[in-house]
């Protein structure tokens, strides 16, 4: 087996656009992705599946129907399964996701 590391600050200067995941690295069934967050993503769920965000730069806020939570660099929030949310970028942001390997990036 062949051990390989990556680099975070490389991999967070080659998003061209917005909202669209790259896989940093598969663990079993979960998958650490990443996404440079640039203005308002939709309103989404995922029915199955809880979602960790966890703000690599920049800052961020995920809209729910109960709150609005502020991420700024170095914080990250668990959104259960079934909670309708919305990511929103204050800034331009490069965002980890820790999710099931399966999951859809769309949401439901």
């Amino acid at each position: 087996m062949v051990l390989k590391k990556f680099n975070l600050n490389d991999i967070s200067k080659r998003f061209k656009s917005p909202w669209e995941p790259k896989d940093i690295e598969i663990i079993d069934n979960f998958v650490i992705r990443a996404a440079k967050f640039d203005g308002e993503y939709h309103w989404h769920k995922h029915d199955n599946e809880d979602e960790l965000f966890i703000v690599f730069s920049g800052k961020i806020k995920i809209q729910t129907s109960n709150k609005d939570i502020i991420l700024e660099e170095g914080e990250g929030v668990k959104i259960p399964k079934g909670i309708e949310h919305c990511p929103v970028s204050l800034e331009p942001s490069i965002v980890l996701m820790f999710e099931p390997l399966k999951l859809k990036s769309k949401g439901n």
